[in-house]
C-alpha cells in the first residue's frame, strides 16, 4: 500500500494542479488558481467546457480529480493555446488598457504631462 501511495504522489508531482474557487459569473465555467509545474507561479484563470462551433479561448486542458482533496485537480495541457500567446504574468497595480493610439490621441488634446518634481 504504501509503494503505491509514493507512486501517486510522484505522479502528482509532474503535473500542473487547480484549485477551483468559484463558478464564472454566466454559470458557464469555473474560476480556477492554476500552479504549473516547475514554476512558482500561481495563475487565476477560468475553464468552461468545449462546445461545438464556439472558438477556443485558450489552452484545452484535462482535469482530474483527486481522491483525497475533491476540488484539487491535476490538469494536462491537451493542446497549447492556438493563438500562439504567451502568458502574461499577473503584475501588481491595475491591468494596462491604455494603448499607444490611446495615449497619443490624449496628449493631442490635453498635452504632454507635466513633468515631476525631484
Amino acid at each position: 500500500m504504501k509503494k503505491r501511495d509514493s507512486t501517486r504522489k510522484k505522479r502528482r508531482k509532474k503535473r500542473d494542479v487547480a484549485l477551483v474557487l468559484d463558478q464564472t459569473e454566466d454559470r458557464g465555467g469555473y474560476q480556477i488558481l492554476r500552479h504549473r509545474r516547475g514554476t512558482n507561479e500561481v495563475e487565476l484563470g477560468s475553464i468552461v467546457p468545449l462546445e461545438e462551433g464556439r472558438p477556443i479561448q485558450g489552452e484545452v486542458v484535462s482535469l482530474t480529480r483527486r481522491e483525497d482533496v475533491p476540488f484539487l485537480y491535476d490538469v494536462e495541457t491537451e493542446l497549447p493555446d492556438p493563438r500562439g500567446r504567451e502568458r502574461r504574468p499577473v503584475s501588481q497595480g491595475p491591468a494596462q488598457v491604455a494603448t499607444d493610439d490611446y495615449r497619443r490621441g490624449w496628449e493631442a488634446i490635453w498635452g504632454q504631462p507635466a513633468a515631476k518634481p525631484n
